[in-house]
């Protein structure tokens, strides 16, 4: 980003330097707040540092960008308006390292005006940003992250994957060229070492080391691209990264080593600081591939709508469109073995759809005419055509994204402490390398070289990299596992309240069972009966009246049939609906029935029941052998719950309770110290679920994103539930782990290299491997555990 200097449009408004108000009897010009103001100003102008001016004037700290400020890159044209009016910014963010990098650009982000929101992921470097349009356009909202030396371009995965492509081959290169020069310097210091046993002269030595260096320097120069980019990036921009001490370790070894092979001293460890650069590179290569294997599975999801779309014209005509420029209302064909790229609703064909990457379920829907299908779905059997319903942001596959990002990149507790101690870690290390040279040098005794090396050993051994690294990769692996089953996250802490659970309670209709009413064959019926009273209901809209119908699908609709509100249905004296309505005695412990009376023949029952879903018996057995209290509580008959809980092995039962009861009922539990999952419907059930330490809701595809629950799991099994609990309680164990390998990593590396103990070649392995440890150590949540 560049921006022009800025000439106030009123003279007196804000101090050209400062950006504070000018008083109106201001006696240093009308331009100056005071005389300070003006000297620091000439002062800027004089030597040149036009930079430093720019940066300061587009500060947040002291103004908000001008719309007369220059801006290199115009994002407004990506900017997209949500219903309520926020606009959103999606973009892709080069230059992020580790967790300081995301706390720094969403700090300077959350301080810019009208700013409701801004998070960055650092696996897929997606920095999501809300706002107020009326506040601030989009080029001011970013400009102060561009001024740090962040570049920002449009977020798109297949660049993302480039760009990731990219990095690794120069690392590659720089990996093939450090270690070329690493193993022929290391023959020659060989052979100085030798010499120095042997009687080697002043003169042989020096050609040694004179050839060590028309090696090591080229190679040194080529190989610290990668560290030097981000760490003059970070100096430009008045900050420091972790790759600011590897630089400056890097040149510090080799500007000694230069200074003593010209003036013809014994010291030269060009050795060291290209096998240190060597060593350094494998560490972020592996560190990088590593990372590769724990990808967020949200930028997987995402490659899949980067596929070209076939849109039928009126004319009958084809074209092969990108999925970002189909529009709503087009026809699309589908062909089979194609995936699909857009949301839409099948026209025409029939065919099966492998949604298992969306849902989990890993048997194919049969799809017709009518039914909603979604991008990222695979067509099986034969082609479709599909109208097309949303394209884009607005797919149930980019919102599954935006969820995934949201649990990926969470601020939890272990978060926020990784995001500080990494804050704080660079005046921390430069003053301790700098307290380590000066100590071996004033207080050890030992010459200036060997100090300096001491010193370089204590900044690349001092790293955070393993401590910035403890969470977030821990939420990337889990929430690629939970994907992988039809498990959505929905908030950033869910995992880590899940964790925490000791009580789980259940809502019945639509959780515990199906939600979907069947007709019991128990016997108390005929055919014959089944079909008179078939015809009947295929006049009411009644649930009980629909499932009766679906036992026979085929039966014809009978004619002049009437409906009594609140009664049930009558045609030439027969009647089909409520025990009282037909005349049979009243029994409190009847479930869902409906009663068919006909002239001069006893009644006929119609039981009804809402199965419980094939795993809700397996699944409440493995909580409770878990340690977890299981209760149920529902809106339903006493007798009607009573059955449920008795047949599922439920002891802790309540029914008849309304969407307040159980909202109190949860809030007690929370109240008496117990921590509350609480698994419900959704859609109707969200006072219980907020009052809940954590809420899991079933959900179909269409209204994943309309459900207040925090987790999210697809498909007619009970079995994500026990899914989440063993994710979550496992992932939390890996944090822990990972905190405490970061931190026993720094408390007996540092010490070592402080006293001495260490060269800069082992703290470059150390360093690399402490990372590739924690990654490692997280990468054990994909293994799935047996039962």
């Amino acid at each position: 980003m560049t921006a022009a200097l800025p000439a106030a449009p009123d003279a007196r408004a804000a101090c050209r330097h400062c950006g504070s108000p000018v008083p109106a009897d201001a006696s240093d010009g009308p331009e100056f707040c005071c005389s300070g103001c003006e000297a620091a100003y000439g002062l800027v102008q004089g030597l040149g540092l036009v930079q430093y001016y720019q940066r300061r004037c587009i500060d947040p700290a002291v103004r908000p960008l001008r719309p007369d400020d220059e801006v290199a890159v115009d994002y407004s044209a990506h900017v997209t308006a949500e219903p309520d009016g926020t606009a959103v910014l999606h973009l892709m963010v080069e230059g992020i390292h580790c967790a300081a990098c995301v706390w720094l650009i969403e700090s300077l982000l959350s301080r810019q005006p009208g700013v409701i929101g801004a998070r960055v992921n650092m696996t897929t470097r997606r920095l999501v940003l809300r706002w107020d349009p009326a506040q601030a356009d989009a080029n001011a909202v970013v400009a102060p992250v561009a001024s740090v030396g962040y570049r920002l371009v449009p977020y798109d995965p297949a660049r993302l994957g480039k760009e990731t492509e990219r990095t690794e081959r120069d690392l590659l290169r720089g990996m093939a060229v450090a270690g070329f020069a690493a193993a022929n310097v290391m023959l020659l210091s060989v052979s100085v070492w030798a010499g120095h046993a042997g009687g080697m002269g002043p003169a042989t030595r020096g050609l040694m080391h004179w050839v060590s260096a028309l090696i090591a320097l080229p190679a040194i120069a080529y190989a610290i691209r990668p560290f030097f980019r981000s760490a003059l990036n970070a100096l430009r921009a008045g900050r420091t990264n972790m790759d600011v001490p590897i630089t400056v370790g890097v040149l510090l070894a080799t500007g000694m080593s230069l200074a003593e092979t010209v003036t013809g001293g014994e010291h030269a460890y060009f050795d060291s600081a290209v096998s240190l650069l060597f060593f350094l590179l494998i560490g972020r290569y592996l560190d990088s591939r590593a990372r590769g294997r724990a990808r967020s599975a949200a930028e997987h999801l995402l490659s899949l709508s980067a596929t070209a779309v076939t849109v039928l014209d009126a004319d009958g005509g084809r074209r092969l469109l990108p999925p970002s420029q189909v529009a709503e209302g087009m026809t699309v064909l589908v062909a089979a073995g194609e995936r699909v790229g857009v949301d839409g609703r099948v026209v025409e064909g029939v065919s099966d759809l492998d949604a298992s990457l969306l849902t989990g379920e890993t048997v194919p829907a049969v799809v017709r005419p009518g039914d909603r299908v979604f991008a990222g779905t695979l067509n099986l059997s034969a082609p479709l055509r599909l109208a097309v319903v949303a394209v884009g942001e607005s797919t149930l596959l980019a919102e599954i994204v935006r969820m995934m990002e949201v649990a990926e990149q969470g601020r939890a507790r272990y978060v926020a402490l990784a995001d500080r101690v990494a804050r704080h870690y660079a005046p921390v290390v430069h003053t301790l390398a700098l307290a380590t040279f000066f100590g071996w040098l004033l207080i050890g005794g030992i010459g200036w070289q060997s100090a300096l090396m001491n010193a370089v050993a204590v900044l690349i051994i001092t790293c955070p990299c393993a401590l910035a690294l403890a969470v977030p990769v821990v939420q990337v692996v889990a929430s690629g596992r939970l994907l992988r089953q039809g498990v959505l996250l929905k908030s950033a802490t869910a995992l880590e309240r899940v964790a925490e659970t000791d009580t789980v309670v259940f809502d019945k209709t639509g959780t515990l069972t199906l939600g979907r009413l069947e007709l019991v064959r128990d016997g108390d019926w005929t055919d014959e009966d089944l079909h008179e009273a078939a015809a009947m209901a295929a006049n009411s809209h009644h649930p009980l009246a629909r499932a009766l119908l679906r036992a026979a699908p085929t039966v014809a609709a009978a004619a002049g049939v009437a409906e009594v509100a609140g009664c049930g249905l009558e045609a030439g004296g027969m009647k089909l609906g409520s025990r009282q309505w037909c005349g049979v005695c009243e029994d409190e412990s009847a479930g869902p029935e409906l009663w068919f009376r006909r002239p001069g023949r006893d009644p006929v029952r119609f039981a009804f029941m809402d199965e419980p879903r094939p795993d809700a018996a397996q699944v409440v057995a493995a909580l409770r052998r878990r340690g977890l209290a299981v209760a149920l509580m529902s809106g339903d008959r006493p007798a009607t719950v009573a059955a449920l809980a008795g047949r599922l092995g439920i002891d802790d039962w309540r029914a008849g309770c309304t969407p307040g009861d159980k909202r109190d009922r949860l809030a007690e539990l929370g109240r008496s110290g117990r921590r509350v999952m609480m698994v419900g419907d959704g859609l109707n059930d969200a006072p219980a679920l907020a009052a809940a330490h954590v809420s899991v809701s079933p959900s179909t595809a269409v209204d994943v994103s309309q459900t207040a629950a925090d987790v999210v799991f697809q498909g007619h099994r009970l079995g994500p539930v026990v899914e989440v609990l063993e994710v979550a309680k496992r992932g939390d164990r890996l944090v822990k782990q990972n905190f405490g390998l970061a931190f026993l990593y720094n408390a007996a590396t540092v010490p070592l290299a402080v006293a001495g103990m260490v060269t800069p070649l082992i703290a470059a392995i150390a360093m690399s491997s402490s990372s590739l440890v924690v990654i490692l150590n997280a990468l054990r949540l994909a293994r799935r555990s047996v039962p």
